[in-house]
């Protein structure tokens, strides 16, 4: 959002009265009116209400002038180059599966918590398959997830791992990589990634179970269900790792990238351009 745009919302904010910033800073009540409109559209929700005693800002209006607010301080810290940086504060949703909370987030976002400790983390899991549409929804700020190779525009993703894709299967079982019955993932990366094995290498599966989550499906695996498809890094964290043994795979599964993903619009506000400038991830 332009910085103007910000300065004339938070005067408005201020006085709560339009004719009074109209003449303050010097622009026309139809400008300032549409100014105000397109804020509202880019965020989503009405900011301020109209009625028979005057001015009022919403909830959401009372959010957006503490975003405008952090977002001005950043620029002037930025513009002037000296001084100490803004300190940042707000609620910053992130979605990851379990095992990315166990493995990555600790180091991931250790130099963000270092830098900004009254961001209030809040850590949201679930099936990876999911991740990029609750993102994408608007239900998340940023997500920890695989990422397919034809990312939607409207996002941005920086590489955090690369983790190969393994078959295992119970300990003490006597199977062959051919063997079924197989247990893959219900949908997702992985899933597809394993039916593209599944093609190159003539293997027409038997699919046993077709569980939400990997730590499910290591779990049925463990059982003796049939063969897994998983992450290494799912894998390793996981509490069944004594009872699996992995298989050897030809031609080896392609590896899963996993990245974190914000949407690209939101890189302008303060607190998912600190995240994205402080997180650990690879080049």
């Amino acid at each position: 959002m332009e910085h103007r745009e910000l300065e004339l919302f938070l005067h408005l904010a201020r006085t709560l009265n339009y004719g009074r910033t109209s003449l303050e800073c010097h622009v026309s009540p139809a400008t300032l009116t549409r100014t105000i409109q397109r804020l509202e559209t880019r965020a989503g929700a009405r900011l301020l209400d109209r009625g028979p005693r005057g001015v009022v800002l919403t909830a959401e209006g009372q959010r957006f002038t503490s975003y405008a607010e952090q977002a001005l301080q950043l620029w002037d810290d930025y513009h002037a180059g000296t001084g100490e940086p803004a300190k940042l504060a707000g609620d910053l949703r992130i979605f990851a599966t379990v095992t990315a909370c166990q493995a990555l987030l600790p180091d991931l976002l250790a130099p963000l918590r270092s830098a900004h400790p009254q961001i209030r983390l809040d850590v949201r899991t679930g099936d990876a398959a999911t991740a990029l549409a609750r993102l994408d929804e608007g239900e998340v700020d940023a997500a920890v997830a695989g990422i397919p190779k034809r990312l939607p525009q409207t996002m941005v993703t920086r590489t955090v791992a690369v983790t190969d894709l393994v078959l295992v299967a119970a300990r003490g079982t006597e199977v062959s990589t051919a063997d079924g019955p197989f247990v893959v993932p219900a949908r997702g990366l992985v899933r597809e990634a394993a039916f593209r094995w599944f093609r190159r290498t003539g293997v027409k599966p038997v699919i046993a179970a077709e569980p939400d989550g990997h730590e499910a499906l290591l779990a049925l695996v463990a059982l003796g269900c049939g063969t897994g498809i998983v992450p290494r890094l799912v894998l390793e964290s996981s509490t069944s790792v004594g009872r699996l043994v992995e298989l050897s795979a030809r031609p080896t599964l392609e590896p899963l990238t996993i990245g974190l993903c914000a949407r690209r619009a939101d890189l302008r506000r303060p607190l998912i351009a600190a995240l994205w400038a402080l997180t650990n991830t690879q080049p």
